[in-house]
């Protein structure tokens, strides 16, 4: 087997996401509807009908996407008639999307996916007040000329890599004033554009160590299964299976960096020679190309696309 599935984060969310498979496929509606009654939300109409601006709050944007990436797998695995053991040699996520590979492995229930992840963003957003923190994309940087513009820009501040999304794309998270000294100093240290991101607050920084503690918490009373086929974890960028120590890595993946490059370079490593998004939007298939030239990278989210993907198998 040398495909792995893996699944968006956050800012890939968007109204409409998941409604044609929802309407086409009975298995996509009882995803949604799981999670509609886990988080007690009808968070499916809100999938469908917005407003975008209720939808990209990051407690609400964090299960949506996770409900459609799961939503996704299991349409493919009952209209293949396979498990997914039998459709891929590795799962992956970026940030909130190692919950939806996770939960499509059958490591985590859907209902606790849900929660975590409603969880995971409220805390998320609580951590840091708003405006004090921010984010900011270096495009055309590599990870060294980011490490060099995170240590210049601090100043006593917190300034850290939060994605290492790939060549040429490193996302720095932290103190909104040390965030914008870096977009100041990017352009001498060679990078061509220094962008803030619109997001509403510091993922993946040590300012989210409240969030983490939170996690820490929830995730102890969380039955979490070992996964069907190995999850690449974000913070190792190695294949993980043992359930004690997925849990460990959720919670450094909090504050910690998104190693999403070196995931994708470790599955290539492992035989991987095909990649599948499954979910809403096409950012990680995007990168893909960009991460390793030879990998044939696809997106699955819409009925035609399903459509299209269970051909090939």
């Amino acid at each position: 087997m040398t495909r792995a599935f893996v699944c968006p984060g956050q800012g890939s969310q968007a109204v409409g996401m998941g409604v044609e498979i929802a309407r086409a496929f009975p298995v996509a509606r009882e995803v949604f509807q799981e999670v509609d009654e886990a988080l007690k939300q009808n968070l499916s109409k809100l999938m469908e009908a917005g407003p975008q601006e209720d939808l990209t709050l990051t407690e609400n944007a964090q299960p949506a996407l996770m409900a459609v990436s799961v939503a996704v797998v299991r349409v493919i695995e009952t209209e293949s008639g396979k498990r997914l053991a039998d459709l891929a040699s590795h799962v992956a996520g970026h940030s909130l999307g190692e919950y939806s590979a996770l939960c499509a492995a059958g490591a985590l229930s859907v209902a606790d996916a849900a929660r975590l992840l409603k969880l995971r963003g409220q805390s998320m957003q609580k951590a840091v007040p708003v405006g004090e923190g921010a984010m900011a994309a270096l495009l055309g940087a590599d990870l060294d000329q980011a490490k060099a513009i995170a240590e210049e820009a601090a100043q006593g501040q917190v300034c850290d890599i939060g994605n290492d999304n790939g060549p040429g794309q490193v996302v720095l998270s932290g103190a909104k004033a040390a965030i914008d000294r870096a977009i100041q100093i990017a352009p001498s240290k060679g990078v061509k554009r220094a962008m803030p991101l619109p997001v509403s607050a510091p993922f993946h920084s040590a300012l989210m160590k409240p969030a983490a503690e939170a996690m820490r918490e929830a995730l102890d009373k969380v039955a979490l299964k070992q996964p069907t086929v190995p999850v690449v974890a974000n913070v190792r960028a190695a294949p993980v299976s043992d359930p004690a120590e997925i849990k460990r890595l959720l919670v450094s993946q909090v504050t910690g960096m998104v190693r999403w490059r070196e995931c994708v370079l470790a599955m290539v490593e492992r035989g991987v020679t095909k990649e599948v998004e499954v979910g809403a939007g096409k950012v990680l298939t995007g990168l893909a190309k960009r991460i390793h030239k030879d990998l044939d990278a696809t997106s699955v989210h819409t009925s035609a696309e399903l459509e299209a993907f269970l051909k090939t198998l």
